[in-house]
């Protein structure tokens, strides 16, 4: 033996993910108070050994792509490691895919938004396919006939890996495909074309350069059809058994999400069937668009708390200079500060999940407001997360930036809700979209923010630049970064200075609103209560 192995940190492991205040709080306020019991027992095998171990062999065993199988027939199937299968059998049979959109409990889809919460902070990359299942049910009733067909296996809870006729599956999942080579985020530069036939189906033709998730049994992909511009729901396998004329060319080499497949996919006259109208495929598929979004927000949400939990408890048994490093004052600021951020981003989730909910529903105000709340969250809370990732792995040290630690994962990951379903500027510029278009949702945003008027001095102050800021249309195009930030980070001090703890609310207020401190993490001002924000992070 040449050394002993002392002050080191011990795995953070056999904790519960769900003893989150921030959190269960929330789901208790927006209505899932019923969903308590599921969200331990999610929360308990969240932070098991085991469901770590998935995590980690699911990133370091990424798909691998077959085209053809040893006789030289095409398949164009993608094969998985075993992690991967058990990550997606919990995550479908705890309904984090589209059961909610078959419930009639109130406050479903905010149970669903905090199981996707704890389960993607065991691993992010699975979360696709399970994001795009639940937000394809929303694209897909704008064809009743459609819906009524592929919703009963689209939200079932059986997970059914495979590629065989997707009516005779125990359960199915879907994925997306919009982005050309040529287009990108303008999707209306798309190319694909789509041919109808005398039995009401179309054959597809062209490419798409990012197919999500092309294991999924069924898609929705835009084409040009006679009409313009076209939803439609393109199958992997046909009724007969036959595989539908959809190639994939390769997968993607991502920076993050490594466990989870992108592909180069082409049609070669695939067959397809029309979902809404021809010409309205933007607007139908933006319906899909906006429940991912809200996937974004909750996903870098848990990228957030997953990165403070992780230092907070280093922190919390490292020792340096005769202290623990979470007892160094500076350290603690640092500590204080990403948490604080996390739990910001965890109260606006959930109030999000609940307007939704409520939406659904035909509450017409908390539909308005989540038309500006959606955006501005999805451009903040997702900026946010690299940032603190990178924060919360430099609290680890050289512990932080090896592999072992799963520092490294959260990094890679963070960057990618940020760029899924509109990257920052088409984020920020469709805030400008809602407050021009819809004057209702602009009311409703002031309405909500209103509610904690009188409560703070710095954000009574931070509302009246944000109006003013508004009313001057001068240059508010080349500005829409900085209303979608000021938006965000308003609505979140209102959150919280009405629902979080004072010590909470005070240290957002001066630290985000009132420019009473730096700009990185750890320079909150003196006097603020840290101890509770650091507690907050603790399991």
């Amino acid at each position: 033996m040449t050394h002993d192995v002392f002050n080191q940190a011990d795995p953070l492991t056999g904790h519960d993910v769900s003893a989150d205040a921030a959190l269960m709080d929330g789901v208790d306020r927006e209505g899932a108070g019923w969903a308590t019991g599921e969200l331990r027992r999610l929360g308990l095998l969240a932070g098991s050994e085991q469901a770590q171990e998935w995590g980690r062999l699911a990133n370091e065993h990424p798909p691998v792509l077959r085209t053809h199988d040893r006789y030289g027939r095409r398949i164009d199937e993608v094969e998985f490691h075993p992690a991967w299968h058990e990550l997606m059998t919990v995550a479908v049979g705890n309904g984090m895919h589209a059961t909610p959109w078959t419930s009639a409990r109130p406050g479903a889809h905010v149970a669903r938004a905090a199981k996707f919460y704890l389960w993607s902070q065991v691993e992010a990359g699975h979360g696709c396919p399970i994001s795009m299942t639940y937000a394809s049910i929303a694209a897909l009733r704008h064809s009743p006939v459609l819906a009524a067909e592929w919703e009963p296996l689209l939200a079932s809870r059986s997970y059914d890996f495979g590629l065989r006729p997707p009516l005779g599956k125990r359960g199915v999942l879907a994925g997306m495909a919009m982005t050309e080579k040529q287009g990108g985020s303008d999707v209306r530069a798309g190319t694909t074309r789509a041919e109808p036939l005398s039995d009401g189906s179309y054959l597809l033709t062209g490419h798409k350069w990012f197919n999500s998730a092309p294991m999924c049994d069924v898609f929705l992909v835009l084409a040009q059809a006679p009409g313009g511009l076209s939803c439609f729901l393109l199958p992997r396998i046909l009724p007969d058994g036959t595989r539908n004329a959809v190639r994939l060319m390769r997968l993607k080499d991502k920076l993050g999400n490594r466990s989870n497949a992108s592909a180069e996919v082409e049609y070669h006259g695939a067959t397809a069937h029309l979902v809404g109208e021809e010409g309205r495929g933007v607007r139908t598929i933006l319906e899909m668009v906006n429940m991912t979004r809200l996937d974004c927000v909750i996903g870098s949400a848990a990228g957030l708390r997953y990165g403070v939990t992780q230092a907070v408890h280093h922190a919390g048994q490292r020792a340096a200079f005769g202290r623990k490093l979470a007892d160094q004052p500076l350290m603690r600021n640092v500590l204080a500060d990403l948490s604080l951020e996390s739990e910001a981003a965890t109260v606006l989730m959930t109030r999000l999940a609940g307007a939704t909910d409520r939406a659904i529903a035909g509450d017409r105000a908390e539909a308005a407001l989540r038309r500006t709340a959606l955006a501005v969250s999805k451009y903040w809370i997702c900026k946010r997360a690299p940032v603190h990732a990178a924060e919360a792995l430099e609290c680890l040290g050289g512990n932080g930036y090896v592999e072992e630690s799963q520092m490294p994962r959260l990094f890679r990951e963070s960057p990618l809700n940020g760029i899924w379903e509109g990257s920052g500027n088409v984020a920020a510029l469709d805030v400008l979209r809602a407050l021009g278009r819809e004057p209702e949702a602009q009311e409703a945003f002031f309405a909500e923010v209103s509610l904690a008027s009188g409560a703070d001095r710095h954000l009574d102050a931070a509302v009246d630049r944000l109006r003013k800021s508004l009313d001057d249309t001068t240059d508010i195009e080349a500005r829409a970064r900085r209303v979608a930030e000021d938006m965000a980070l308003v609505l979140q001090g209102s959150l919280l200075v009405r629902l979080a703890p004072t010590a909470v609310a005070d240290a957002f207020c001066v630290s985000r609103l009132s420019g009473d401190a730096g700009r990185a993490f750890g320079t909150l001002p003196p006097g603020l209560d840290l101890d509770v924000l650091v507690e907050r992070a603790s399991y």
